[in-house]
C-alpha cells in the first residue's frame, strides 16, 4: 500500500503561452512560451495498490455526489472506450490505457480517502487525477519515470479523452513550489524557482461563465503565423513580451519584493486585456474586472489578475499579509464565490552545518594516539599547510554558513579545538609570522566565534552522533559533512555552496552523490533513481541500498548517463539534513531504548531512507572531487593530489 498525494495547479504567470510556444514547430520566429505555475494547498489523497484490474474507490465526501465505484479490466480497447465516453473516470482510463500500451504493467487499485481539490474551477482537477494514477503505476511497477515523465503520460493520457488540455496543467506532479515552465516546440523545460519571502495567494471561481474551446478556438487563428497587426501583437504578448514579465517575475521572488510582484500581476493583467482579449469575444470578463477593481480587495492585495484561459473563470490575488488574506478570502466568499489560500513560504537558506569529529580513527592508529584525525595537516594549493578541520571550516564559511556544531566524544576533546580556534598566538610567535600570516591568525580566531560543541558519550553509530546536534539544528535545514573526509570543487563555487543552491531550488532531503565503479559498490551505500534534468545532475532518489554485491547491482542499481551507459552512484559526503530527518532518528533511538537494546547502533542510512520514502529526497552530482582521510591508502592519495 502507497499513500500519494497530488495537488492542483494555478498559473501565476504566462497564460496561454504553453500552446503558443508549441507552434516553433512550425515557425522558428515565434518565442518559446514560458509560465511560471505551482501547485496548491488542496489537492487528491489516495491509497494505491496493485490489483489485477483497474479499479478506484472514493472513501471522500468532497465527490460522494458524482462518484459510483469503477472498475475496468486492463484491457486497452475496453480502456480506450471509457476514455472517449466522457464519463467521470474517462481522464484515468486514458492515463491507465497509456501505461498497458507502453508499459505492459497489471492493475492499480487507488482508492481516493480525502479530497480537498474543488473541481471544475480552473485548478486542473482533471491533470491532478491525471497525475495521480500515473503515479500510481509508476511507484507500484517501479517504472523509473522522473516527475516529467509522469506529467508527460497524464497529458497523453488527458489527450486520449475529448479534453484538450494545455501542457502546464500537470505542473501539478511537482507539488505545492512555484516552478518556471518554458514551452518550445515539443521540448518541454520545469525549474524550481527561490522564493525569499512568504508569498500568500488568495484565488477564487468567480462562479460565472467561460467558454475555454471558443476563447482557444479564437486565439489560435492567429497562430502559426500573424496576418495583421493584431495577431502580430498576440505574438508578442504571449511571446517576448510574457518573456520579460515572467524574468521580472522570478527576480522579484528570489529577491523578496512582494509589492513589485504584486503590482507585476496588475501589470499582466493590463496587457493581456490590450492585446489578447480583442481577439476573442469570449475573453470579455466583466465578473472578472468588477472584482479586479474592487476597492476592498484593492486595499487588501497589492495586486491581481485572472486565471488559466481567462474570462470570467477564476481570479487571483497576492494579498498583503496573513490577516488581509484571510479577511480577502471571507471578503470573497461573501460575495458568492469559492475562495482558497495558497501560502508560498520561502526555502530557509543553509545557514547552519554539523561534522561529527567523534570517532578515534582505528585505521589510522598509532598517529591517532598523538593526534585526531581532524588535525591531520594536508598541503594546500596556496602553499599552506592546514589541518583537514580548517579546511572544512573554511569551505563552510565560503558558503555562508553562520553557525557550526562540532559533535565531540567527549567534553575533554573540546580543549584541543578551543586552544586551536579561540586562544590567540603568543606574541613570541605571532611576530615570527609575516603579514600575510599574522592576517591569516585573525580568520582563525573568527571562525572559532561560529562554533558550537555537543558530545556522543555513547557510541552507537553515525546516526546517533548526527542526532545529538538536534537542539542545534532547532527544526532548520542542515549541512552535514564528514569531519575526515575533503572537497575541492572544480567551479569558483565550493561544493556546500553548490548543495546549498540546489537546496534551495528543490526544498528536500538531499545527498550529494558521485559515480563509482561497479567492481567497488560492494564498499558504499548505492542510490538509485532517475534524472530530474537534462544535465543528469538532479537525481530523484528511488532506491538506497547498503552495500550490494555487484551482480545485483548491475541489475538493478544502474543509472543510464549521456551515452546510455549505466553508473553507480555513491554519497558523495555532504547531506542536506531536513527537520524529518531528527524527527525519524529519535523515533530510531526510542524504539531502540523501548526494545531494551541501548548498544544498538543508530544509523543515518536506515533514518534518510525513511524520509525519502515519505517525503522524497534529490541526489546531487556535485562539481569537485572528494577526498576520503580515514584510511591510510587514502590519506596517502590526499597528502599526494590535494595541493595539485
Amino acid at each position: 500500500m502507497v499513500n500519494l498525494f497530488v495537488p492542483g495547479r494555478l498559473c501565476l504567470f504566462g497564460e496561454h503561452t504553453d500552446w503558443a510556444g508549441h507552434y516553433r514547430t512550425m515557425n522558428a520566429d515565434i518565442m518559446p512560451g514560458a509560465s511560471i505555475v505551482t501547485g496548491i494547498e488542496q489537492g487528491i489523497y489516495a491509497e494505491v495498490e496493485k490489483s489485477s484490474i483497474f479499479e478506484m474507490y472514493s472513501d471522500a465526501p468532497e465527490i460522494s455526489q458524482e462518484w459510483s465505484d469503477f472498475s475496468c479490466r486492463m484491457n486497452e480497447a475496453e480502456l480506450k472506450s471509457v476514455a472517449k465516453s466522457g464519463s467521470f473516470f474517462c481522464y484515468c482510463a486514458g492515463v491507465a490505457s497509456y501505461m498497458l500500451e507502453w508499459y505492459k504493467v497489471g492493475g492499480v487499485r487507488i482508492r481516493i480517502t480525502h479530497m480537498t481539490l474543488p473541481m471544475k474551477s480552473g485548478l486542473s482537477s482533471s491533470a491532478a487525477i491525471c497525475v495521480l494514477v500515473a503515479r500510481a503505476f509508476n511507484q507500484l511497477y517501479q517504472l523509473n519515470l522522473n516527475t516529467l515523465g509522469e506529467m508527460n503520460i497524464a497529458y497523453v493520457g488527458e489527450l486520449r479523452t475529448s479534453s484538450r488540455c494545455g501542457r502546464l496543467d500537470q505542473a501539478c506532479a511537482f507539488g505545492v513550489k512555484p516552478n518556471l515552465m518554458t514551452f518550445d516546440g515539443d521540448e518541454i523545460e520545469v525549474k524550481a524557482l527561490n522564493v525569499k519571502k512568504t508569498l500568500r495567494w488568495v484565488f477564487a471561481d468567480l462562479c460565472a461563465s467561460k467558454d475555454t474551446i471558443k476563447i482557444l478556438s479564437d486565439l489560435n487563428k492567429a497562430y502559426p503565423f500573424a496576418s495583421n497587426e493584431a495577431e502580430e501583437n498576440l505574438h508578442k504578448a504571449l511571446g517576448e513580451w510574457n518573456q520579460e514579465i515572467v524574468e521580472r517575475a522570478i527576480s522579484y521572488m528570489a529577491e523578496g519584493d512582494v509589492e513589485a510582484l504584486g503590482r507585476l500581476m496588475t501589470e499582466a493583467e493590463t496587457m493581456f486585456d490590450k492585446y489578447v482579449v480583442p481577439m476573442s469575444h469570449a475573453l470579455e470578463a466583466p465578473r472578472l474586472h468588477q472584482i479586479l477593481e474592487d476597492e476592498r480587495v484593492k486595499a487588501l492585495s497589492y495586486g491581481g489578475k485572472g486565471v488559466g484561459s481567462h474570462g470570467d473563470g477564476s481570479v487571483q490575488f497576492l494579498a498583503r499579509d496573513a490577516e488581509s488574506q484571510q479577511q480577502l478570502i471571507d471578503y470573497l466568499n461573501a460575495l458568492g464565490m469559492r475562495a482558497y489560500p495558497l501560502t508560498i513560504h520561502p526555502v530557509h537558506t543553509v545557514r547552519k552545518a554539523i561534522i561529527p569529529v567523534a570517532g578515534f580513527g582505528t585505521r589510522l592508529y598509532p598517529a591517532t594516539r598523538a593526534l585526531k584525525k581532524d588535525f591531520f595537516p594536508i598541503p594546500c594549493p596556496d602553499g599552506m599547510v592546514r589541518p583537514v578541520i580548517l579546511i572544512l571550516l573554511e569551505e563552510l564559511v565560503r558558503s555562508g554558513i553562520e553557525e557550526i556544531c562540532l559533535v565531540l566524544g567527549s567534553e575533554e576533546e573540546r580543549l584541543l579545538y578551543t586552544e586551536f580556534f579561540e586562544r590567540p598566538l603568543s606574541e613570541e610567535h605571532l611576530h615570527k609570522l609575516n603579514t600575510e600570516a599574522q592576517d591569516y591568525e585573525n580568520r582563525i580566531l573568527a571562525i572559532g566565534k561560529r562554533l558550537r560543541y555537543v558530545y556522543q558519550h555513547e557510541k552507537r553509530g553515525f546516526g546517533h552522533a548526527v542526532y545529538q546536534a538536534a537542539e542545534f539544528a532547532n527544526n532548520e535545514p542542515v549541512l552535514l559533512l564528514l569531519g575526515d573526509t575533503l572537497y575541492r570543487t572544480r567551479t569558483n563555487k565550493s561544493c556546500a555552496l553548490q548543495m546549498i543552491e540546489e537546496y534551495e531550488r528543490y526544498n528536500q532531503l538531499m545527498v550529494s552523490i558521485h559515480p563509482v565503479p561497479l567492481a567497488e559498490v560492494s564498499h558504499y551505500g548505492i542510490l538509485s533513481g532517475v534524472w530530474e534534468d537534462k544535465e543528469r545532475t538532479i537525481l530523484n532518489v528511488s532506491v538506497m541500498h547498503e552495500k550490494p554485491k555487484a551482480s545485483y547491482a548491475e541489475e538493478f542499481l544502474g543509472v543510464r548517463n549521456a551515452e546510455g551507459q549505466r553508473e553507480y552512484y555513491s554519497v558523495f559526503g555532504q547531506y542536506i539534513l531536513t527537520p524529518d530527518v531528527f524527527v525519524q532518528l529519535e523515533t530510531d533511538i526510542q524504539n531502540a531504548d523501548a526494545e531494551g537494546d541501548n548498544t544498538r547502533e543508530i544509523e543515518l542510512t536506515s533514518a534518510l531512507e525513511a524520509v525519502r520514502k515519505k517525503s522524497g529526497m534529490m541526489g546531487i552530482r556535485l562539481q569537485g572531487d572528494m577526498y576520503d582521510m580515514g584510511n591510510p591508502k587514502a590519506l596517502r592519495r590526499c597528502v599526494e593530489e590535494f595541493a595539485i
